[in-house]
């Protein structure tokens, strides 16, 4: 996938599915959390680490655009990559692809606060 050099494989969950085993559209979200969480995992030591620092990653804001339905069993591959990180700010880029064609696409936005107080916190380097 062009300007991704980060990605993680799904397969579509006979509970992510309505009665015609298509996935519900909700699950686009919980896919691209899968792949940020992961690829916190690879590049920072994961979110943990983040915890432990004190810090909590919010999402602001999200959009998906669904161009293709995944169904019951698919085996999707969620890109993802960090951009725009500005003091506390953040944001994810993400492709969805089945069999090297992309089904859906979106972005997350972010901010990272200090744990007890939600103050917002610049991101870690």
């Amino acid at each position: 996938m062009h300007g991704f050099s980060f990605s993680t494989d799904v397969r579509v969950r006979f509970a992510e599915t309505d009665a015609q085993g298509i996935a519900h559209n909700s699950n686009y979200l919980v896919w691209f959390e899968v792949a940020r969480v992961a690829y916190l995992e690879e590049h920072t030591g994961g979110y943990q680490r983040l915890r432990d620092l004190g810090l909590e990653a919010l999402v602001l804001e999200t959009h998906v655009r669904y161009i293709q339905p995944a169904r019951f069993d698919d085996r999707l591959v969620v890109h993802a990559r960090c951009v725009d990180v500005k003091g506390a700010r953040f944001r994810y880029e993400y492709a969805i692809a089945r069999d090297g064609t992309v089904i859906a696409e979106g972005w997350t936005a972010h901010a990272t606060v200090d744990r007890t107080t939600l103050r917002p916190t610049r991101v870690p380097t």
